[in-house]
């Protein structure tokens, strides 16, 4: 009832080197408030404060999935699953949260349309991945700004080479992390001084 899958670090890699090899695009978002768009799992209820008004005091079901609570992270993934497969995406048999399908590219290449899940951040890999995009705006709220060529992913940073021959690659680098762990460790060290 809790479990909820996420995209392996392995299947962002191998999505890489798929987009690169294929000429493929990759673009990122960010699903706003992403679990209160799916019902809750679970029976919640509170006490509602002053900033009920007249319903103060009065003991209220809690219906969407809210963080914090043991199975909102499912809930979310059944719906954004359901979501996926209305879209007409199966998951991978690899990795759960690689959901695929079937495309061809103008110039007659088949291919998979690849789209990597990771909670509330959505990772399409496709000749057109920004139509994806539009789709699950038309669905859910993207976080402003979230929309485009990724950064930041699974906490790695995420960076865009074009090579001599005019391919495009994309790497993951653990830089941020690393220098973020260096620092807490340095800082860690300066309190027990």
């Amino acid at each position: 009832m809790t479990y909820s899958s996420v995209v392996s670090r392995e299947s962002v890699r191998i999505a890489f080197l798929i987009a690169a090899l294929n000429d493929l695009e990759i673009c990122a978002a960010d699903v706003g408030n992403a679990y209160l768009n799916a019902p809750n799992r679970e029976k919640l209820w509170t006490v509602a404060g002053h900033e009920f008004g007249s319903g103060r005091g009065k003991v209220m079901l809690i219906v969407r999935a809210s963080y914090g609570a043991k199975s909102a992270g499912a809930s979310w993934r059944a719906m954004l699953a359901e979501t996926m497969t209305d879209l007409k995406f199966k998951p991978s048999r690899a990795d759960p949260a690689v959901w695929i399908r079937p495309m061809v590219k103008p110039d007659g290449f088949e291919y998979y349309k690849m789209v990597h899940i990771y909670n509330d951040d959505i990772l399409p890999v496709s000749h057109m991945p920004k139509g994806m995009m539009g789709a699950l705006a038309g669905l859910y709220k993207l976080k402003a700004g979230s929309v485009g060529e990724p950064k930041q992913y699974l906490g790695a940073n995420i960076e865009k080479y074009q090579l001599p021959d005019s391919r495009v690659v994309w790497t993951l680098s653990s830089r941020d992390y690393v220098k973020n762990a260096v620092k807490l460790v340095s800082d860690m060290s300066d309190m027990m001084k």
